[in-house]
């Protein structure tokens, strides 16, 4: 199995948390979306002999695209790959983009997924965020899309946001629990380097809430979401039963993508690659025929920390057989050994030849997943 990623560097407002690739610029995104389509010829051998079972545009703002851009990328995927098996075809879009023109457009599309940013119900803090769309926006464009027949849905929302206060979560909670999409991502608010928001916790601007607080947010938020019939498979994402969304899981199970445009990932399994994150850079190496990237050779440790990091994120945890079968009998020792703190401490269960972690250890996930990672 394997996911085409498509990334799309383009946003019409820099939200003030955001640290991917994009840019405000919008007078080169014609030329970027030919870039693309020359990038997809490029690389259609990576995929050979492969299923494509998903394709997801990312971002930036995807739902920035004029139909003949989105067009243009869908021809090309056609073109150089066999879709035939795709099952999701994911586009991420901001609330203000979802008016009934472009849904309508969407319709005629192989786009069967929408992932809408929505981040906050909450007017102030959309405006703290710099985002685009206003509070009712957001509701509203949930409604609209599933009119239009979009009823495979996901929605972002974002908590430990400063002066995020407890009744106005379980508001944000409450609605998003009533326009019941299928899924839910849900993200604490951290702080990148380069971003609006490190320069103003730098500068003593803005006063991060504390742990304790994001976390009791995040548990509040996990126990309103399983009591309304959702489930917690990885921990930013929580679905309906059989909604998981294909194209994310693949990424957790170290499954093949194929990352297109200017920041854009890809994995083999062996390999990992990423684009140059310039947008001119990026369309002046592919148009003289040129793959603008940067290839990783994984060492055995690598590959052991990366499903480590990956699996423990997720409702299924870490297979101990599979270690042991990928692995070897010494490395699953060193995992089992390295664990043991975690496991007194009560925040990884060993049960069933697996290790998962526990509600106590869920807001934990990257320091524990760190602690059992296998140094060179």
């Amino acid at each position: 199995m394997a996911g085409i990623y498509i990334h799309i560097p383009f946003c019409r407002k820099a939200c003030h948390y955001c640290n991917f690739h994009f840019s405000t610029a919008l007078h080169y995104k014609e030329k970027l979306c030919e870039a693309i389509t020359k990038e997809l010829s490029l690389r259609k051998a990576e995929l050979a002999n492969l299923t494509i079972e998903t394709v997801y545009f990312g971002g930036g703002t995807p739902s920035l695209l004029l139909a003949a851009e989105l067009d243009l990328i869908l021809k090309s995927l056609n073109d150089n790959f066999d879709l035939s098996g795709v099952k999701e075809f994911t586009l991420e879009a901001n609330p203000d983009d979802l008016n009934p023109a472009f849904l309508s457009y969407l319709q005629t599309t192989p786009i069967n997924r929408l992932s809408i940013g929505i981040q906050s119900f909450e007017a102030d803090h959309l405006s703290w965020m710099n985002r685009a769309h206003t509070a009712d926006e957001g509701e509203k464009s949930v409604k609209l899309a599933r009119s239009f027949g979009f009823h495979s849905l996901s929605i972002d929302l974002i908590y430990g946001l400063p002066n995020l206060s407890e009744a106005q979560w379980e508001s944000n909670i409450q609605k998003a629990i009533a326009l019941q999409p299928d899924h839910i991502s849900a993200y604490c608010l951290t702080v990148e380097q380069g971003t609006a928001l490190a320069h103003e916790v730098k500068n003593g601007k803005v006063k991060l809430i504390e742990d304790e607080l994001a976390e009791a947010q995040f548990l509040h938020l996990r126990k309103r979401l399983i009591e309304s019939g959702y489930e917690h498979y990885e921990i930013s994402n929580f679905a309906k039963p059989e909604k998981f969304a294909i194209h994310n899981t693949n990424y957790w199970r170290g499954e093949t993508y194929l990352g297109i445009g200017p920041g854009a990932h890809s994995f083999s399994g062996l390999q990992r690659s990423w684009n140059v994150s310039h947008n001119l850079q990026y369309i002046n190496a592919i148009n003289s025929g040129q793959l603008p990237m940067e290839i990783e050779t994984l060492t055995e440790n690598n590959r052991i920390n990366e499903s480590i990091m990956t699996s423990l994120r997720t409702q299924w945890g870490i297979s101990l057989k599979w270690f042991e079968e990928t692995f070897g009998s010494e490395r699953l020792k060193i995992l089992q050994k390295q664990a043991e703190p975690f496991i007194a401490q009560g925040k990884i269960i060993a049960a069933d030849n697996y290790f998962k972690l526990s509600d106590a250890g869920l807001f934990f996930a990257d320091g524990i997943a760190a602690n059992l990672f296998q140094l060179d």
